[in-house]
């Protein structure tokens, strides 16, 4: 069957299962467009910016675990669409990226858009393909799926001149595939697995240290088996919150630069670290000379290239953290009456004192919403089921403090990268994928207005997610640290001239609400929550001066977090 390369481009789409692609049409792309006109089964979303499409894109991969597909244009519809690839790659999301490109005659011409697409996104992609025959189209996507998709995930792009698209060819699309150069992921050996269970079974202050790996390998269930047989304290990074149930008795909380008091703590004094499908990023370690001083570590991830990175470890297994969690646990039952649970004794102790001093707690005002109250809320409200993307800065925090995630994919935020601008077009990501689910944006003032073009995007697609905008006037995490080191020259930290949000939101044809007592933010929540067909801007007015708590500052161990004035100190 002959077919033009675009035709070749959504058929090949089709043949992936892609339900939606997101993207925003331009000259080099325009034959591809002409070809999703004329067919049904991949539905094209309309976006109002490149980088929307890509962080749309980024929530529908977070929130199922598939595969996100964006389409640009050349030249500056590329260039807008780095920040979301980037986003991606920091935080291991598979994303397939397609871009038009100027003709092929012309490339390197300095033609009308044309910018080196590959060039460009090099340091920010897991692999990029330039197709330079319509015979390699259908081949390159299926290529750039199971790159996308297969070991530690990460974008793919592929980008595509006008020409090629125009050309045409025989469509078969291919159903094996062999790369040599791209290796199938490396497998625990069996003793690796006895040498790793034999350090969990002699350690007596342990903890397990899980990261977003957990969450790409949908590895949650032996994570959860594996800390109930040992009974060991574990907590969950930024981009693993969901791992373990926040409600279980062995998770002690985030870790890292806000996290608890009980988390950093028992990082600092462990004997052994169990890493699994996490990369001792700074924002957990601290300062690298502080950090664990006497823990063994054994670190597990299907990247060779973290192991030994930051943190050297002593005991390192290269292979899918599941199947390793997996046969963890099947040694484990072999061994069952070999765990001890009295080796933990006093560990547990000593966590449970750290858990005494309740490291998150805030003082509760009549007069003006804590950020932190509204988080709390709108838990209770959503049954803590809901869907919950950010973007970057102090509501960020708050949210993975406060509102308590029970299972994986459901925290939906930036990490790596901490893109503003991310929040709102990420939870149209998640609608898409999850129609019937509650889906919420938890935002502020400065990152709402990165993206907020996309708010019609979600009226054109009637996409109803809830915004929960906490609006300090400031640009709180930079306030922050401003305060904190900066001898409180706030230098253009304050949000001046804010905008209406909710004539904004009006225009836009949504419901704005603005709510300014805290007696009123569990109403208005419970309001906006049952127009199931609406979404709904939140304006919630919170305190100007809140900062997060605990702090780990520049320069410092996990055992000097600054704590909330006030907060209670071990005797």
């Amino acid at each position: 069957m002959q077919l033009t390369g675009a035709d070749i481009v959504v058929k090949s789409l089709k043949e992936e299962g892609v339900e939606y692609v997101f993207g925003y049409p331009g000259g080099a792309a325009l034959h591809i467009y002409d070809a999703f006109h004329r067919q049904d089964d991949v539905q094209h979303i309309l976006v109002r910016h490149e980088q929307g499409a890509t962080h749309a894109a980024d929530g529908y991969a977070r929130s199922t675990g598939e595969c996100g597909v964006v389409l640009v244009t050349s030249g500056p519809g590329i260039t807008n669409a780095i920040t979301g690839i980037a986003t991606a790659y920091m935080d291991s999301i598979p994303m397939v990226v397609l871009s038009g490109q100027v003709m092929k005659p012309l490339i390197g011409y300095d033609a009308f858009q044309e910018i080196d697409a590959v060039g460009i996104s090099r340091p920010c992609v897991k692999h990029n393909f330039l197709i330079q025959d319509v015979n390699d189209i259908a081949s390159t996507i299926k290529k750039a799926f199971h790159i996308a998709k297969t070991g530690r995930p990460g974008p793919v792009l592929v980008d595509i001149p006008k020409d090629i698209t125009a050309d045409v060819a025989e469509f078969l699309y291919p159903q094996d595939l062999t790369m040599r150069s791209y290796p199938a992921p490396r497998k625990a050996l069996p003793n690796e697995i006895v040498i790793a269970v034999e350090a969990m079974l002699s350690a007596k202050k342990p903890i397990i240290y899980a990261g977003g790996g957990i969450v790409a390998a949908s590895a949650q269930e032996p994570l959860r088996d594996m800390v109930s047989k040992l009974g060991f304290p574990c907590t969950n990074t930024l981009m693993g919150l969901g791992a373990v149930a926040h409600s279980d008795p062995n998770f002690i909380g985030m870790l890292g630069m806000h996290g608890t008091y009980e988390a950093n703590m028992a990082m600092h004094d462990a004997d052994l670290i169990i890493a699994l499908g996490a990369r001792f990023d700074d924002r957990i370690t601290g300062t690298l000379h502080n950090f664990a001083p006497d823990a063994k570590i054994l670190h597990v991830d299907i990247d060779p290239s973290v192991i030994d990175k930051n943190i050297k470890a002593d005991i390192p297994i290269v292979a899918d953290v599941k199947e390793v969690l997996i046969a963890f646990n099947n040694e484990l039952t072999r061994r069952e009456k070999d765990i001890n649970p009295e080796l933990l004794k006093e560990w547990w102790r000593q966590i449970k004192q750290w858990q005494s001093l309740d490291s998150l707690w805030y003082e509760v005002d009549d007069k003006v919403i804590k950020p932190q109250f509204v988080v709390q809320k709108l838990h209770e409200v959503t049954g803590g089921q809901a869907y919950v993307t950010s973007d970057v800065g102090q509501h960020q925090m708050f949210a993975a403090q406060f509102y308590g995630f029970s299972d994986t994919h459901r925290w939906i935020n930036s990490g790596g990268l901490g893109t503003m601008g991310f929040g709102l077009p990420a939870a149209m990501g998640v609608k898409f994928a999850h129609r019937d689910a509650d889906v919420v944006c938890v935002t502020g003032e400065g990152s709402i207005q990165m993206c907020i073009q996309e708010l019609a995007t979600c009226k054109q697609y009637d996409l109803p997610v809830k915004v929960i905008n906490l609006n300090n006037r400031y640009l709180g995490m930079v306030r922050q640290w401003q305060e904190f080191s900066y001898e409180k020259r706030y230098s253009n930290s304050y949000m001046d001239s804010l905008p209406d949000f909710i004539a904004l939101s009006e225009a836009y044809g949504h419901v704005g609400m603005q709510i300014t007592k805290p007696s009123d933010v569990e109403g208005a929540l419970k309001e906006a929550f049952a127009m199931k067909d609406r979404l709904v801007f939140m304006d919630f007015i919170t305190d100007q001066q809140e900062n997060v708590y605990p702090m780990i500052e520049a320069g410092k161990g996990h055992h000097e977090m600054r704590m909330r004035p006030g907060s209670k100190t071990l005797a």
